[in-house]
């Protein structure tokens, strides 16, 4: 027989006991050497003694002690999954999610685990790594933005200071030294040194490497083949390096790799990244300048690519007063690469294939068809590397410009770079020779150096044929505007002159009419240049003759002596104009006329033709002249009208280091865009065509007279349109008015039959015999006779003879002496007959159709007026009728 259970009651008495002994013995298992935080960096320890650190400990006790400490550590980590992992629902709710849950449930609940105590929770951790190292995309890249979360933006990693190996702990390498450096595995710590410590060493150490794992994994996202991988890896690399100093050497070199993809959106993307970084952090120019050097543009086996996107980053870097190291340093490394680049390319000689018999293999003739397709690629390949070598050329220059305001130049060095910069202003590119010429002037107006050399090279550019096609025609205009306007030489600016009006010919309209406003703006500096338009030549004959001795020698041989005036060596006098000159103050160009100004007045363009005058006659110059306002394209899009666009265009692509155009108006001679500002009506408007001709520009007096004759045209045509529309509505008017009458007369001879009305049997005539008779030309009524002659009789319609009286009337008409003289006559009135003719072929067709329209309502007025049935008598008489006939 089984025993008896006990009671309820005495279950529940005994159930206290057991419950104090559980939670005694759960007290003593969760209690932990540290208390769960997420800032674990903050944690209070008891501060160590700071002893001087005289020598290195030796390398088995940092081992040992490094082991003791993980050992610990991980204890520790134990205990706090075992006791606050299972206790808590949220935490059960968390466990189920790391069971069933998808993906990104799993990622967002250990992102959980770990902010709540980094210390505690290793093994989560370690679970978004092993995450992150997963060959799927979309889950890895999932797992490295919830680590970028955890170290960059959260408190996992301290934002203060870097991460420290366990070995180069200050307070353990201070504690031991002395007696403290022979501690053995088992004995009481020394100096003080607790439990404490060495898991807050230890994890430190551990959380350290872990961050150098991640970088790993991010390093091999960011060489990804696909675009998006790349992308957003970089991103996380950038948040990292923005937000925490760890590992931000290794973080800086990735980015600045990155500035060599092959793929213009990332190394773009790279280059954005790395300026945002210098304005969030301007205490890491200097490094991220030295990064750039280093690892992109000095690197061996770089290509063009990889530094022009590295050059880039450099000249739009922020630089101030306070920051000459910098511009110093980026001095040095422009200059360093005007010595690469203008190094002459060496043409490396293809070896050829050579048989055993010392022959070119393929006997040396015509190469075939993949040789030639492969000579082909080659060449595509080398004008693609000029062309990105002439644009980074571009962009180092576009940096020395922006640097040298806040460099020190005072160095002997500078000095010598002038003679690259010189050569650059010789290069291939005429893009690239302007901006070098924009340089050496900057240099020169604040330094004083090569002055003379610089305006003979500007000098010299004047001719080069390069100038007609260049894209920075403006910039080269402010160019000679600022250095002429500074010049002190009259002598040497009144040879620019003419040397600028003998070029224009060339040129376009916009250019043209750019130099003719210089010239007129250098006229209130240099009032010489007036002297060259009012004042005549000085000639040979005004000139003082300077007389010598013939030798004596010569008249013993019986010659005579003779005045012979002073000349040079080339038979040419010294003081005349000479266009040929290299250096323009000795071209004698004061001694001249400004005859190149003559053919401008005939140009074909008018605002060209108008600069020209004004200059010529001194009077008021137009406003000043915009480049995109002259311009083909400008003119051709006049002939399109389009709505005006009701928001103002947004300058995009500005460069901070290199403001917008306007900040220093005072150098600026032409501006593009500043004709567009000053427009006025669109000249399809009223507004321009109620303008005084004296009031258009002289480009725009073609549409203003146009317009004025189209829209009086317009206005005449819809005026006639008008008075036509008018007639018709009155017409329309009076026809419903005589249907209403008409249908009143029908409802009266209907209700009283002893009236007569239309469809009486009395009334013998019909509606068509009235038509009939208004087509012949004739009143409406009855026929009474007296037209049935015929009509060569001398009644009714008898021909008349003309008589001498009728020649007579005509002698008022003037006499034509040939048939052709009646067809002579100027092209406008011509053109007046014309315009009549068709207007009355217009005003016939509309009286032809008004008349059809007429006859048409006559007719349904007669159907209208026709009774449904015909009455018994007619009917009796229309069978009497069919009987005859038979």
């Amino acid at each position: 027989m089984a025993p008896k259970r006990k009671s309820d009651g005495y279950r529940d008495r005994e159930r206290p006991g057991k419950k104090v002994k559980q939670d005694v013995a759960k007290q003593e298992k969760t209690k932990l050497i540290f208390e769960p935080r997420p800032e674990w960096h903050t944690a209070e320890v008891p501060t160590l003694a700071a002893n001087e650190i005289k020598v290195l400990p030796p390398q088995h006790v940092v081992d040992d002690l490094h082991e003791y400490a993980t050992k610990l550590l991980r204890e520790e980590n134990v205990a706090y999954t075992a006791s606050h992992m299972a206790g808590s629902s949220s935490h059960k709710f968390m466990s189920t999610i790391m069971a069933s849950g998808t993906l990104e449930d799993k990622i967002s609940a250990l992102t959980l685990m770990v902010q709540e105590s980094p210390m505690h929770t290793m093994q989560a951790f370690d679970n978004l790594v092993a995450l992150a190292k997963k060959r799927s995309r979309n889950q890895a890249l999932m797992a490295v933005a919830a680590l970028k979360d955890l170290l960059g933006q959260g408190v996992v990693l301290p934002a203060d200071r870097k991460l420290r190996a366990f070995g180069k702990q200050p307070g353990m390498l201070s504690t031991l030294q002395g007696k403290g450096a022979k501690w053995i595995a088992g004995e009481a710590l020394p100096g003080g040194m607790d439990k404490r410590h060495l898991m807050l060493w230890a994890y430190e150490d551990w959380l350290k490497r872990k961050f150098f794992e991640l970088l790993q994994i991010l390093e091999t996202w960011c060489n990804d083949e696909v675009e998006y991988a790349r992308s957003r890896a970089l991103t996380y690399v950038f948040e990292l390096l923005k937000d925490k100093p760890e590992q931000e050497e290794n973080l800086l070199r990735l980015l600045v790799n990155k500035l060599g993809d092959t793929e213009k959106k990332i190394a773009s993307r790279a280059s954005y990244l790395l300026l945002q970084l210098e304005n969030t952090h301007p205490a890491m120019r200097t490094v991220i300048t030295s990064g750039i050097e280093a690892d992109s543009l000095f690197r061996p086996g770089q290509s063009l690519h990889a530094k022009y996107y590295a050059v880039i980053t450099l000249n739009q870097t922020i630089l101030s007063q306070k920051e000459e190291a910098v511009a110093n340093k980026l001095l040095e490394i422009y200059f360093s690469l005007f010595v690469q680049l203008l190094k002459p390319a060496e043409e490396q000689a293809r070896p050829a294939n050579i048989t055993a018999k010392g022959t070119p293999q393929g006997g040396g003739g015509k190469a075939g068809k993949m040789a030639a397709k492969k000579r082909k690629a080659e060449e595509r390949n080398e004008e693609a590397e000029m062309q990105t070598r002439d644009k980074l050329m571009s962009q180092v220059l576009a940096g020395v410009n922006r640097a040298f305001p806040f460099a020190d130049t005072n160095t002997p060095g500078f000095e010598k770079q002038m003679d690259t910069i010189f050569r650059v202003a010789h290069s291939s590119n005429f893009n690239t020779a302007i901006q070098a010429l924009m340089l050496i002037q900057q240099i020169s107006s604040t330094k004083h150096y090569s002055a003379d050399r610089f305006y003979r090279t500007l000098y010299e550019s004047l001719l080069d044929p390069r100038l007609y096609g260049s894209s920075k025609q403006v910039m080269y205009l402010n160019l000679l505007y600022k250095t002429l306007k500074a010049d002190l030489n009259a002598k040497r600016v009144q040879a620019f002159v003419k040397r600028l009006l003998q070029v224009i010919g060339m040129h376009e309209p916009a250019f043209a009419c750019g130099v003719l406003y210089l010239i007129s703006e250098l006229e209130t500096t240099f009032p010489s240049i007036r002297n060259m338009i009012t004042e005549p030549e000085v000639g040979d004959e005004d000139e003082e003759e300077h007389f010598v001795d013939v030798p004596e020698d010569g008249a013993e041989n019986g010659s005579v002596t003779e005045p012979v005036t002073k000349s040079t060596s080339n038979g040419t006098h010294s003081n005349v104009y000479d266009p040929r000159k290299r250096d323009p103050e000795h071209a004698h160009a004061d001694r001249s006329c400004l005859w190149e100004l003559l053919p401008t007045l005939q140009h074909f363009h008018p605002s060209v033709s108008l600069f020209a005058s004004s200059i010529l006659v001194a009077k008021e110059m137009p406003p000043k002249p915009d480049p995109q306002q002259h311009t083909l394209m400008h003119f051709l899009d006049r002939f399109v009208y389009r709505n005006a666009k009701t928001k103002a265009a947004v300058s995009r692509g500005a460069s901070i280091m290199q403001p917008m155009a306007g900040s220093s108006a005072a150098d600026l001679l032409v501006k593009p865009g500043e004709g567009a500002a000053r427009a006025g009506a669109p000249v399809n408007s009223e507004a321009f065509w109620a303008k005084r001709v004296e009031d258009v520009a002289a480009d725009e007096v073609f549409f203003h007279s146009y317009f004025n004759q189209a829209g009086g045209k317009k206005k005449g045509g819809a005026g006639k349109k008008e008075k036509r529309r008018k007639e018709r509505d009155e017409e329309d008017s009076e026809a419903a008015e005589d249907d209403a009458e008409d249908e009143i007369w029908q409802a009266i001879a209907q209700s009283r039959p002893d009236v007569e009305g239309i469809g009486s049997d009395d009334d013998d005539l019909s509606f068509g015999d009235l038509e009939d008779g208004r087509e012949d030309g004739s009143e409406p009524g009855l026929d009474l006779g007296g037209g049935d002659e015929d009509e060569d009789g001398a009644e009714g319609g008898a021909a008349v003879k003309p008589t001498a009286d009728d020649f007579a009337e005509m002698d008022g008409f003037p006499e034509l002496e040939s048939d052709d003289d009646a067809l002579l006559g100027s092209d406008e009135e011509a053109a007046m007959d014309l315009d009549d003719e068709e207007e009355e072929e217009e005003d016939k067709e509309e009286e032809e159709e008004m008349s059809r329209n007429k006859k048409q309502r006559k007719q349904k007025k007669k159907l209208k007026a026709l009774p449904t049935f015909a009455s018994a008598e007619d009917y009796a008489r229309l069978l009497a009728d069919e009987v005859e006939d038979y």
